[in-house]
């Protein structure tokens, strides 16, 4: 699922309207005269929605990518993050799930190896912002123990 803001949402339904009537591509003029945007504001909504791979934008023409993909509309994109993240805290918690051993604990180098390198490919930054966040819920927790540091699964 893709999130967009509410103004991605209105410039991609206009891209929509006028893709039949542009088979080469959409001006970028003709999308800013019929929307009412500031150009630089529809060149930072396209550029966007370019990189959710809902659109191809080169050469000041947009059209659909054809990529069909199930969109969520939000307000804004504080919105967008926030609802971002907490998918890839959901993620996060499944890929735990699959790590943890027989008594629900894993290696803290382990775990963080598989974020930043697994198939979240997360950043460091959000990698320690969703661990914190989950041991904020109780959902995890830091175990010290002789041979290192651990995460604990609370179930």
């Amino acid at each position: 699922m893709i999130t967009i803001t509410k103004n991605e949402e209105v410039v991609l339904d206009q891209i929509k309207i006028f893709n039949i009537e542009y088979p080469d591509g959409i001006p970028v003029d003709v999308l800013r005269s019929d929307l009412g945007f500031h150009e630089y504001d529809l060149v930072q909504i396209l550029e966007e929605l370019n990189d959710k791979d809902l659109i191809i934008f080169e050469d000041n023409k947009v059209s659909l990518s054809g990529n069909e993909k199930e969109i969520n509309t939000v307000n804004s994109k504080k919105d967008v993050e926030e609802l971002e993240l907490n998918m890839k805290e959901k993620e996060s918690y499944e890929l735990i799930q699959s790590l943890v051993d027989d008594k629900n604990l894993i290696s803290k180098y382990t775990l963080e190896g598989h974020l930043l390198y697994g198939d979240l490919k997360l950043t460091n930054f959000r990698m320690y912002h969703i661990i914190l966040s989950l041991q904020n819920k109780g959902i995890l927790k830091t175990i010290n123990k002789d041979d290192g540091e651990y995460y604990f699964l609370v179930k």
